[in-house]
């Protein structure tokens, strides 16, 4: 008897764990990712219409960041730039870049790290500085931050951005963005930053 009420409540203990898991993904405070078109602009929100099909709400504050994604290739990096590399991983350990972003020397800095990300299955985000560019055999970024390090390839197709500082007047009906937005208690999303696309660019990210 004992050991059986040991094993209900080992499974008890072990749903509640999973449930709270899974609340706490869409738990106040956490931050969303918002991609998609601007359908309309006001003092203080954006309506956008998301690459899903939904049309969310994303309110602005006076601190709201907001920088320009213009189109760059590999050439625009070298060793030291800054970047930002979204990436899946390889059998071999090393990472497949789905896009780069490429910071200006005033934004170096901006997220140093290496974490998951919500950009595929398995997908990371790696920030840090450029030790290596090797394009004779593919094209690979070994990229340092602090802690650690990764070996990057970088496709051909792969898209390539900068992202420089912006303000508000890049935000316009029409214009595509990417904004990681923080749920309040009633659902609402605020955005900490924004990067959109300038001259119709479509930010990877």
């Amino acid at each position: 008897m004992n050991a059986m009420f040991r094993h209900l409540s080992a499974i008890t203990l072990a749903s509640l764990f999973i449930t709270g898991v899974a609340q706490a993904q869409d738990a106040p405070g956490t931050r969303i990712g918002v991609r998609g078109e601007i359908t309309t602009v006001s003092a203080d929100a954006l309506k956008v219409h998301t690459y899903s099909g939904s049309d969310v709400t994303v309110n602005l504050t006076k601190d709201t960041m907001v920088r320009a994604v213009t189109l760059a290739n590999i050439e625009d990096i070298k060793p030291g730039s800054y970047i930002g590399s979204a990436a899946i991983p390889q059998e071999d350990g090393t990472l497949k870049a789905l896009e780069v972003h490429v910071f200006p020397p005033e934004l170096a800095g901006t997220g140093d790290g290496h974490r998951p990300f919500d950009l595929g299955k398995g997908s990371s985000m790696t920030n840090g500085s450029v030790g290596d560019l090797v394009v004779s055999n593919g094209r690979t970024l070994t990229v340092n931050y602090k802690g650690g390090q990764q070996k990057i390839l970088v496709p051909e197709d792969v898209p390539i951005v900068n992202l420089t500082p912006g303000d508000r007047s890049l935000l316009k009906v029409g214009v595509k963005i990417v904004t990681f937005a923080t749920q309040g208690a009633d659902g609402t999303l605020t955005a900490q930053s924004i990067s959109a696309g300038k001259d119709g660019v479509k930010p990877p990210m």
